[in-house]
């Protein structure tokens, strides 16, 4: 529907018997969750007053559970924002978070509310409403009087979504009832109708599970099964006792996954496609090879200017092409020039990384760019001259097929050599015993950088198989090989699944893990000693201060 409105999606669903909802042993069918909407936006005046200037805003912190859904259609239906609280944030951050987007009321359970205690929120204590409180779960919902759906705009903010925070401070992503009424529409092309079952194990105060799952959802009344939290043991047995045909994800769950111990009966399953970003190329594959289904890979964010998703004809390690009409570029961050096009070598090694690597730019996508809410700096900072700079880094090939080259921050250059991590990441990611891995620049003694990895592995690291793997990779380029390789138990993730490299880079080589190094030119890693630890430390204070600091 053309300027819709994503409460009048809801509202579609209202006397339809279909189940909407599966949670746990609880099924809720799409007309109840309508009911349960209306009834909470009527609740909504009595629970707080109207602000001036504003609608309501309403924190939601929870996990995913059912009521976390009945809010986001109380929104809807009543004009007002909801404010996805990440439940992983703590102290000053949490309460910096809630302040910083205005919440008027905050919904949450006993068990986060704990989170609460003590903070500066700026929301009234008899603001908070606890969902698993007796007479909570005692009002019935009732037959509220239907929205006022005419009063609704497409314009009219509907989320306030937090950046994962994997490059900096979580910024609040303004969504509008338009948007994403539009992205429930899409629902055709992840292949959803009525009778699909979505999974939706990723958290529901990001982009990802709303607009990638929910939204769509509601507008074919397929079934969600939601789950509280991500778990990879849990998967397939949810996939299988829901089920599930469909699942989005996000950042490394498709590796965390894999990681589970294989079965033989693994494609027994009903599941025919997941949709999502960030994972490498060798894990869809295993991934779809495993579990008997189709992955689509894309990029986006929940800026939502720039998408770009796979075609038929995509390298593997490709992220696709822009849609119709969009215009999407890589671009100098100094110059504003576009970037020349990425040569690759026999070996399908990238030939010219440090003219090629530049940020992917929205040339004409700004307009779809709804804002960061309250921020104009961040604001600035992705709009200038008229084009919507994403902050990630990419390069283009001959055809225009997009690759993603990593964060802002992921630039290394070494002995003169510009790259950037991801495409050294997509080469050790080959490594058998890898689960997942990051590449982040740590200080040379003497100018620019050293590349360091975090490897979570299945086993021991052996660092003679290491090198030999190594070795017989033709496209790692010749400065890509780590320096340093810092085991970790398990990777540090965001509160959304992406690897969270800023505690890495901070811990540099002190061996808080275990750190291998190799001394010399060749790929003979050993472990790094405290002497040595202590002579790299005294050089980063020498020279390297300044310079890993700005990528923190």
């Amino acid at each position: 529907m053309a300027n819709a409105t994503f409460a009048e999606v809801l509202a579609a669903r209202a006397g339809d018997p279909h189940p909407g909802l599966l949670f746990e042993d609880e099924v809720h069918t799409w007309d109840e969750v309508v009911r349960a909407a209306r009834a909470r936006a009527a609740l909504l005046p009595a629970l707080c007053p109207a602000p001036e200037g504003r609608p309501r805003h309403v924190g939601v912190l929870l996990e995913n559970v059912p009521e976390y859904v009945f809010w986001i259609g109380a929104a809807a239906f009543a004009g007002a924002t909801l404010v996805g609280i990440n439940p992983t944030r703590r102290g000053a951050g949490l309460a910096a978070d809630i302040r910083h987007t205005d919440c008027d009321l905050i919904v949450t359970d006993t068990g986060h509310a704990a989170l609460l205690d003590g903070l500066d929120t700026g929301v009234p204590a008899n603001r908070v409403l606890l969902t698993d409180t007796a007479a909570h779960r005692a009002a019935p919902p009732g037959d509220a009087p239907e929205p006022d759906l005419a009063a609704i705009s497409p314009a009219d903010r509907l989320l306030l979504l937090f950046t994962s925070g994997s490059t900096g401070r979580p910024k609040a992503v303004v969504c509008g009832q338009g948007r994403l009424a539009a992205i429930a529409a899409r629902a055709d092309l992840m292949g959803l109708t009525r009778d699909s079952v979505t999974y939706c194990a990723m958290p529901l105060f990001h982009g990802n599970a709303i607009m990638a799952n929910l939204a769509m959802a509601t507008a074919t009344g397929a079934t969600v099964a939601l789950r509280r939290r991500f778990s990879a043991s849990g998967f397939l047995p949810d996939v299988r006792r829901h089920g599930v045909t469909y699942f989005n994800y996000v950042g490394r769950a498709l590796a965390y996954i894999l990681a589970t111990p294989e079965r033989p009966d693994d494609a027994d399953n009903p599941l025919r496609a997941a949709f999502g970003t960030e994972a490498s190329g060798q894990d869809m594959a295993r991934f779809a090879a495993r579990f008997g289904c189709r992955v689509i890979e894309g990029y986006g964010s929940s800026e939502g200017a720039i998408s770009l998703h796979k075609v038929p004809g995509t390298p593997p390690d490709a992220l696709g092409l822009p849609q119709n009409g969009v215009e999407v570029a890589v671009c100098d961050p100094a110059t504003g020039a576009e970037c020349p096009r990425a040569r690759f070598g026999p070996d399908g090694g990238l030939l010219n990384p440090g003219e090629a690597i530049g940020e992917i730019v929205g040339l004409n996508a700004a307009a779809a760019f709804e804002g960061y809410y309250d921020d104009p700096a961040a604001d600035a900072e992705r709009v200038r001259d008229g084009r919507y700079w994403s902050g990630d880094l990419g390069y283009r090939d001959a055809d225009g097929y997009f690759y993603f080259a990593g964060r802002g921050a992921d630039r290394l250059r070494v002995d003169s050599e510009n790259f950037a991590a991801a495409p050294v990441e997509r080469v050790l990611a080959r490594w058998d015993p890898v689960v997942m891995c990051a590449v982040y620049p740590v200080p040379d003694p003497r100018t620019g950088d050293q590349v360091m990895a975090a490897l979570e592995l299945r086993g021991e690291f052996d660092p003679g198989e290491f090198a030999r793997f190594l070795e017989s990779q033709p496209d790692l380029g010749t400065k890509w090989a780590p320096r340093f390789v810092r085991i970790v138990g398990e990777m540090p993730l965001t509160a959304t699944g992406k690897v969270d490299k800023r505690p890495l880079r901070r811990a540099r080589w002190e061996a808080t893990g275990r750190v291998w190094w190799r001394p010399g030119r060749d790929l003979a890693y050993e472990p790094l000693t405290p002497r040595r630890a202590a002579e790299w430390d005294a050089a980063f204070a020498e020279h390297g201060r300044a310079h890993v600091l700005d990528t923190l």
